[in-house]
């Protein structure tokens, strides 16, 4: 018995099927036209996201410019057949106002994004991601290994370079002023730093 091929699904087509009420608990991401099923992350990962996403975004406003989306907000980094990534934080400087900000997807892509890994990603994985995000034209894609407390720092056309939990993440050309330990990207509120504080 032959088998009839299916369609490959588009991002608009994803993105309907993804904002059905019987589909709006679902995680999925689109890879090359088909939908693709991901795990929910735990409570340390979705920390260091939060982290992240609070560092980003009183950046972006002490400079009054830019945005932070978070929650695996959609991106599309492949056309024919769709590819539709959520990073776990992205950080666009497209638009001024809220009324600007697209209800889909968008074709616009953010300037720099953070892929924080989960238990359960493999590192092949992991680098396809990356690599689809560097391809697209996305200037930035910082890997964060929340068990090693590093970040792994992405860049079209150069060598890619980790950063120990002791050091400065700082990439001025791309975010001019940002600057934090790596160490932010993991510290609770609370949490003494060393012995003696």
């Amino acid at each position: 018995m032959a088998t009839v091929a299916t369609k490959p699904m588009t991002a608009d087509e994803f993105f309907e099927w993804a904002n059905r009420s019987e589909n709006r608990g679902k995680r999925c991401e689109l890879e090359r036209g088909e939908i693709v099923a991901m795990t929910r992350p735990g409570r340390r990962h979705g920390h260091v996201c939060a982290n992240v996403v609070r560092l980003l975004s009183n950046y972006c406003f002490a400079r009054k410019k830019g945005y932070v989306c978070s929650n695996d907000t959609g991106i599309i980094v492949e056309r024919g057949p769709d590819t539709v990534r959520g990073p776990d934080v992205a950080l666009f400087d497209d638009v001024q106002t809220y009324e600007e900000l697209e209800i889909t997807w968008g074709d616009t892509l953010p300037l720099v994004t953070f892929e924080v890994l989960s238990p359960n990603d493999t590192m092949g994985h992991v680098m396809v991601r990356v690599g689809e995000q560097l391809r697209a034209g996305i200037k930035l894609v910082c890997v964060i290994d929340p068990e090693a407390r590093n970040v792994t720092v992405h860049r079209p056309g150069v060598e890619p370079y980790v950063l120990a939990e002791q050091q400065e993440f700082i990439v001025e050309d791309i975010l001019p002023g940002f600057r934090c330990r790596v160490a932010d990207f993991f510290a609770l509120p609370g949490e003494r730093k060393d012995s003696n504080s």
